[in-house]
């Protein structure tokens, strides 16, 4: 018998490989085994281009309506994608979009196996990156300049101007201006030291006040009135340490680190450094990365992008061994989050057995190619398997 569920799942699917695995997983590893609910939204270019990217609100809307999301990853075109795909306009990012409307925090920690050996071995704990969902360079505005002045302009309710020059151009040039709001980044400092709490995990936060003193320093400033007003004592009894510093310095301190932090950084700099961490650790699929929102709202997705140079060679009828693991754990992390707010320890174990079964076939030896050259475990021989066989394997174990 399947283990039912109460309340829909808001699915968001997405663009080229990851798009293929998405419904291979839902067929192989939840479909036998759940009554699966979900509100559809098709994320993919083609449907994005269609609804002048409509799709994307309405998902991000029915997020906010029913808790959790799940969502696939999707194409940000640039002039390349437009070409191809025809479109439109250049759409922008539909993460940045969705999180612009959650106003939530983004956290990225690494799957831990067995038997795959750090690029940095002294990370024997994991790093989970925090990162701020609004904002800075992915709700920016840029544009092309020529000879003459780029200002920056500032009006307030009272028609009051502040005007400063942000550069005299001699010739051809390039602009951008970006933003934040107290708001939400109190909401970012909330959600990191809740999580650090919670995971009994030290914080480390960083930006480059030094430069952009005011942009982030007011950053840095919220932060501190927070950690000391809210968070300090609390800090204090867990024995856990808050740090703030530089962005270049915590880069070299997480280097030399054994792990074991949560690293808070802002927009851009948690785009990067999540990468980073994950391709340090193994792989970039190899991720799990949960976005939450002030108000307790949950959207599971996978931290890598759609893997292009793979849904080429599927196109043209060839096998691929993709690494599915960090779409799985974003499945199995909506659906036990959907489990734990509607009381359904079944869904609940289901999850957990979903995470456990996917984690035992890669100790066993069997696995996707990206994985192969890092598996280094005694009297265990990895096994290259195309990524439904893959499916497959983990599905024996479920």
């Amino acid at each position: 018998m399947k283990i039912l569920m109460k309340t829909p799942l808001v699915e968001m699917d997405g663009d080229e490989m990851t798009r293929v695995l998405w419904q291979w997983i839902k067929d192989i590893l939840i479909l036998p085994f759940v009554d699966l609910k979900t509100e559809y939204y098709d994320l993919g270019l083609v449907e994005r281009d269609k609804t002048d990217d409509k799709v994307t609100v309405d998902s991000a809307n029915a997020t906010l309506k029913y808790g959790v999301a799940v969502k696939c990853a999707t194409i940000t075109p640039n002039a390349q994608r437009v070409e191809e795909y025809s479109l439109k306009k250049m759409y922008k990012s539909p993460n940045g979009t969705i999180r612009a409307i959650l106003d939530g925090t983004v956290f990225r920690a690494p799957i831990l196996v067995d038997g795959i050996t750090p690029y940095i071995p002294t990370w024997t704990k994991p790093i989970v990156i925090a990162r701020h969902a609004y904002g800075d360079i992915y709700k920016a505005v840029d544009g092309s300049a020529g000879e003459g002045k780029a200002e920056l302009v500032f009006t307030d309710r009272r028609g009051n101007k502040v005007t400063q020059t942000i550069h005299d151009f001699n010739g051809e040039g390039v602009v951008c201006a970006m933003h934040n709001t107290d708001k939400s980044i109190k909401s970012f400092a909330r959600a990191c030291f809740n999580y650090a709490l919670d995971a009994k995990l030290p914080l480390w936060f960083s930006t480059k006040d030094t430069i952009s003193k005011v942009y982030d320093g007011n950053f840095k400033k919220i932060f501190a009135e927070i950690y000391e007003n809210e968070f300090k004592e609390k800090f204090q009894n867990a024995g856990i340490e808050y740090m703030y510093t530089l962005i270049d310095d915590v880069v070299a301190r997480i280097v030399r680190s054994n792990g074991g932090i949560v690293w808070a950084c802002k927009n851009y700099d948690g785009d990067v450094m999540s990468d980073m961490v994950a391709t340090a650790y193994g792989s970039l699929a190899m991720m799990t990365s949960v976005l939450v929102s002030p108000d307790g709202i949950y959207e599971y997705e996978a931290a890598h992008g759609t893997v292009t140079r793979h849904y080429y060679k599927y196109i043209k009828g060839e096998q691929t061994s993709t690494n599915p693991v960090a779409t799985i754990f974003a499945w199995s992390g909506a659906l036990k989050k959907r489990g734990e707010l509607d009381n359904l320890p079944d869904l609940v174990d289901f999850a957990n057995r979903l995470e456990k079964a996917t984690i035992d076939t890669i100790e066993a030896g069997e696995m996707t190619g990206d994985l192969v050259p890092l598996f280094k475990k005694e009297v265990v021989t990895p096994k290259k398997l195309n990524s439904k066989e893959f499916l497959q394997a983990i599905a024996t174990r479920i």
